[in-house]
């Protein structure tokens, strides 16, 4: 995002954010950046996170990340084992992530992806174990299996990725 573009910033989503004009393609997510993102935000079910131009208000993409927890028989075994046996194990939700039509193609998909991923490294006070996803269609599927995402089944549309492997990705300092 160099060059002659303006900068691009992702940032909690505020009043001043102008959602009406967004549109990925998916009338469900588009439905939920105008109606309900600012309720969740306000009654902190989740953080939602928009991708925005300069200082330009128009959303371009979003994600939120909320709180979870998953079965620990619902693993696949091979990560299931190296957890504690507890029934349900904590983990972070990335509920939903959508790119503008208008922006498709530019690698801002991957940017908000990486951003929630710094995000969830960040909350270090709190224990997870994955960051989950519930992927709309094989297409979404295959972009969260190009970042190391795991299907709990191999028919299944949930993936994770957990923290470890998240942890391995963030750059040494």
């Amino acid at each position: 995002m160099s060059g002659d573009s303006p900068s691009i910033f992702i940032e909690p989503l505020a009043s001043h954010h102008d959602r009406a004009a967004f549109s990925c393609g998916v009338e469900a997510l588009d439905r939920y950046l105008r109606h309900q993102a600012s309720q969740d935000v306000r009654k902190h079910v989740a953080a939602v996170f928009a991708l925005v131009e300069g200082d330009k208000p128009a959303v371009l993409g979003f994600f939120t990340l909320s709180a979870t927890s998953v079965r620990l028989s619902d693993l696949p075994e091979s990560t299931a084992k190296k957890l504690p046996r507890y029934p349900l194990v904590p983990a972070i939700l990335l509920g939903r992530l959508a790119v503008d039509r208008s922006r498709r193609g530019k690698g801002y998909g991957e940017l908000l992806l990486i951003d929630a991923l710094k995000r969830c490294l960040g909350a270090k006070d709190i224990g997870w174990m994955a960051l989950i996803v519930d992927a709309e269609d094989e297409e979404a599927v295959a972009f969260y299996e190009r970042y190391h995402f795991i299907r709990f089944s191999p028919a299944s549309n949930r993936l994770f990725l957990p923290r470890a492997t998240i942890a391995s990705l963030a750059p040494r300092r």
